[in-house]
């Protein structure tokens, strides 16, 4: 055969064995053994290629963790001791801060349980959402789905988190005790005056004020103290026919008496006739009691009338602080509830009393209703109509079972806890809750005493627990006939 001959039938052979390479490729079909292409290195090499190589890492490098998997990590680029980098960690990895095992081909993803594999029962979406498929998929973002195994729906409330898992989303517990809760209601309210501490001067018949003593609107006055002096008609002509009982049979009668008591004599202006045997031109009016006088009508040279108010005196040793309680706080408000009062134009003192009285009226415009506490005043330190913030303490006395507040989930509708049953196994438990106050809340039912409430990232955990709880359920409906 010629040289031109052979050369046309190994091109022939090269196009015929290229063209059968491309028909078995595209059919999965074993490549027999060639020793010649084994003999080329670099072409076995790149026949031998696995077809499905490790995917290239997405997402920025978060941090650099140690080549032997120790527990050494870093922020920038690191070698170990022997001279070899540390492993780049992009955000797209899957971390976990467990111990894996290695991956052994053709088995079971799942460890074994009661001596045989896990069987998945479906796979459920990463996100969440109320969606399942029997076999392996992603979703829009490229996310894997998660597989559900057999055996996992047993407990459908209780719900595992790995421990990686716990300590990236800062899952904490805490125990549930007994104590005391105790709610201040912080409202409020005015210094008023104590009304059975007031006291008018009047006269109950015309008079003139000769004098009136040295006192104005605001001083502190003594009781038996001189007020004024005053000159009446009436009571000289009741005070003469006293006397002319007193001199007629040395004994007054007792109509004569009682006729200057209807007049509002003071008792030492009767004793001081029975004493002299004289009736007073003018009378000596005393103060009353000891208080302040609040208001100064008397003037000298005045003609005063029945019933004219001539001075208004208060006591005000002891006072009341008038609180407007809100409507939804009045059921926490209790006769004798300790209350503490700081007064805003007195910085840094604490004057401390109980609730004497819940007046039975609620205010149209405002929604509140007043609460009257009695406080001492001996230093005379609150005046009538300052301002007051008041913080009434409520509760019960006795101890009762609470958690902290964060603990409590509050749909609107139903209270949740999650307890911690440890081992990453958490339980999510409807409770009834009462009194809240002190940055704890009542638990009635639902958690006894020593049982350890997840108090931190808890949605997390009740999210993962609806969510399956919802997939339990579908899953139910599809094997169902």
């Amino acid at each position: 055969m010629s040289r031109a001959g052979r050369t046309g039938l190994t091109l022939v052979a090269i196009l015929a064995a290229g063209a059968g390479g491309y028909w078995a490729g595209h059919r999965n079909l074993a490549r027999p053994a060639t020793p010649w292409l084994q003999a080329v290195a670099w072409l076995e090499g790149t026949a031998t290629a696995p077809a499905s190589a490790n995917p290239a890492p997405k997402g920025p490098v978060i941090y650099y963790r140690d080549p032997d998997g120790l527990p050494a990590y870093a922020a920038t680029p690191r070698k170990t001791a022997d001279g070899r980098d540390f492993l780049p960690v992009h955000s797209a990895d899957d971390l976990s801060f467990e111990d894996k095992p290695p991956a052994v081909a053709g088995a079971v993803a799942a460890a074994p349980a009661y001596g045989g594999p896990k069987r998945i029962l479906y796979y459920r979406n990463p996100m969440g959402l109320p969606d399942t498929s029997p076999a392996p998929k992603k979703d829009s973002m490229g996310m894997d789905y998660i597989p559900v195994y057999a055996g996992e729906g047993d407990d459908s409330s209780a719900v595992k988190v790995a421990t990686g898992k716990l300590q990236r989303t800062g899952v904490r517990s805490e125990v549930a005790t007994q104590q005391v809760v105790v709610r201040p209601v912080r409202v409020p309210g005015t210094v008023q005056l104590d009304e059975r501490r007031i006291t008018i001067v009047a006269t109950r018949s015309d008079a003139f004020i000769d004098k009136v003593a040295d006192v104005t609107t605001g001083d502190r006055v003594k009781k038996g103290e001189p007020l004024m002096h005053l000159y009446s008609a009436e009571i000289a002509t009741a005070s003469a026919q006293y006397l002319s009982d007193l001199n007629e049979g040395g004994r007054a009668s007792a109509g004569a008496r009682q006729r200057l008591e209807n007049l509002a004599v003071p008792p030492d202006v009767i004793a001081a006739i029975d004493r002299t045997r004289q009736v007073q031109t003018s009378i000596t009016w005393a103060v009353p009691r000891d208080g302040l006088i609040l208001e100064r009508n008397a003037v000298e040279g005045m003609k005063a009338s029945p019933g004219d108010v001539l001075f208004r005196l208060a006591d005000v040793s002891t006072v009341w602080i008038v609180a407007d309680v809100p409507e939804y706080e009045l059921g926490a408000v209790k006769l004798g509830a300790a209350a503490t009062i700081r007064v805003r134009s007195l910085p840094g003192q604490i004057f401390s009393g109980r609730v004497a009285l819940i007046y039975p009226q609620v205010s149209k415009e405002t929604r509140t209703t007043k609460v009257r506490i009695e406080i001492p005043n001996p230093d005379g330190l609150l005046l009538p109509d300052m301002y007051a913030d008041v913080e009434i303490g409520s509760g019960s006395n006795a101890p009762v079972i609470a958690v902290p507040d964060s603990a409590v989930i509050d749909t609107g509708t139903r209270q949740v806890v999650i307890l911690d049953k440890g081992e990453g196994r958490f339980e999510p438990r409807e409770v009834k809750i009462g009194l809240q106050g002190g940055g704890v809340t009542e638990i009635r039912t639902g958690v006894a005493a020593g049982d350890r409430v997840v108090v931190a990232a808890n949605f997390l955990i009740d999210a993962e627990s609806n969510l399956k709880a919802a997939l339990s359920g579908m899953t139910s409906l599809e094997a169902a006939p």
